[in-house]
């Protein structure tokens, strides 16, 4: 069955597929907090193995290849599916320490990685750093079989490329992410950015975005 897994369709134009997918991150880290939707055609024809959303494959198929090391979280390695379909589609290095990796890919954002434990790059080459994909069922709701202790966290975003102020909400995160964020945020032009994902779209937050808590679990 895992054979089969790593046959499930990628890109059906990888050429295409991708220059689409990478506008839609380019277009959601210039503007934090805003939804872009994968194109249509791609989210028709990519199919991604469970619990690996098609949006975040699709992030993935389009970022990295075999010289890129990617780390998974537990639910994401716990079948070997979502790591056999990575490397037949990509060949993505998978790691095991998410130290080693440029991209962070997490479906249980309440136990991601500390932030400030990634590669956080240099002053002098701060784009040698790590991405986060945080992969959820949908970027404003929380899951529905989501513990309590866990709620979304509503916050108040600024800074470049969000005109005045405005707010975003993300399901799951668990303890200690905005003092994470915080701190990450501080180290300009160095830290670590993020990309939000559900099924068919994508948000990002760079390392430029300023958090203040509004509501939820946050601290």
């Amino acid at each position: 069955m895992r054979a089969a897994e790593n046959y499930l369709p990628g890109f059906a134009d990888p050429v295409h597929d991708a220059q689409q997918t990478f506008r839609a991150v380019l277009e959601a880290m210039s503007r934090p907090g805003t939804t872009y939707e994968v194109a249509p055609a791609v989210q028709e024809t990519l199919r991604t193995p469970g619990p690996l959303g098609a949006a975040a494959g699709a992030v993935i198929l389009t970022l990295c290849d075999e010289q890129t090391p990617v780390w998974l979280d537990d639910q994401l390695r716990e079948t070997g599916t979502v790591e056999s379909w990575l490397r037949f589609h990509a060949g993505a290095r998978i790691v095991e320490d998410p130290a080693e990796a440029m991209f962070v890919v997490v479906a249980d954002p309440a136990h991601a990685p500390d932030l400030n434990a990634l590669a956080c790059g240099t002053d002098e080459e701060p784009h040698i750093s790590a991405t986060v994909v945080i992969d959820t069922p949908a970027l404003d709701m929380p899951a529905l079989d989501m513990p309590p202790a866990d709620p979304a966290a509503t916050f108040r975003i600024a800074g470049p490329g969000i005109k005045g102020q405005a707010t975003l909400t993300i399901a799951g995160l668990g303890a200690g992410f905005l003092d994470q964020w915080q701190v990450n945020h501080s180290r300009f032009p160095r830290g670590v950015d993020l990309i939000l994902t559900d099924h068919t779209s994508v948000r990002a937050l760079p390392r430029t975005t300023v958090l203040t808590a509004l509501e939820g679990r946050a601290h």
